[in-house]
């Protein structure tokens, strides 16, 4: 396996550890603020990595971290009782969507260092700083626009059943088991390269410009 496939899996393990642990740690921070502190009973309101690891999701970012360079995968999803909110519609949408601005802030700050690296360091130092930024950008980026897509269970398939009005957990139900299929065959086809350079590689350049 080339060395720096390598290298870069090892720069890239923690920014992903810390993307998808602020991305938790948003929807459960908002949830309790929402008067839900499910979460927190289960012990997810923490900045510690392995309370937020998914065994799949983890696996499949290291195979394609050592595949292509740049991984991708998932954490646990944050337990969440609607029910238990002040205001079940709106705050659940806010809830979904803490998680991608806790990406959003990350890239805005991963690209703000990659900016003062480039300005102020030089050498093998600057260059490994620089790759280390590009990667949070990418990694946080990437993770913010998959996560807003409206196929269950993603975060923007909250946001969208609640601005339809749709509450029927049955309907609900059954819409997740759909959007599994439909995640899938998102992931293992070429739509996803498609999507990703339609869409997310405009987002990426606009963060490094």
């Amino acid at each position: 396996m080339p060395e720096s496939l390598i290298t870069r899996f090892i720069v890239s393990l923690p920014v992903f550890l810390l993307a998808i642990t602020l991305h938790e740690v948003g929807h459960a921070y908002v949830a309790y603020l929402c008067g839900d502190d499910t979460a927190k009973r289960a012990g997810r309101l923490t900045l510690s990595p392995i309370a937020h690891l998914d065994p799949l999701g983890t696996l499949l970012f290291v195979v394609s971290s050592l595949a292509g360079g740049i991984g991708f995968g998932w954490a646990k999803p944050v337990p969440v009782a609607v029910g238990r909110m002040r205001n079940p519609r709106r705050d659940d949408i806010l809830v979904s969507l803490a998680g991608v601005t806790a990406n959003l802030l990350q890239a805005i700050a991963w690209s703000l260092l990659l900016r003062a690296a480039e300005a102020y360091l030089s050498g093998s130092f600057g260059a490994a700083v620089a790759t280390l930024c590009f990667i949070g950008v990418v990694m946080n980026v990437v993770l913010m626009i998959f996560n807003l897509l409206p196929i269950p269970p993603l975060d923007g398939s909250h946001v969208a059943l609640n601005l339809l009005g749709i509450h029927n957990p049955y309907t609900i139900m059954q819409f997740s088991r759909i959007g599994m299929l439909v995640l899938f065959l998102f992931v293992s086809t070429g739509i996803f390269g498609a999507f990703f350079g339609a869409i997310v590689e405009p987002v990426i350049r606009l963060f490094l410009r």
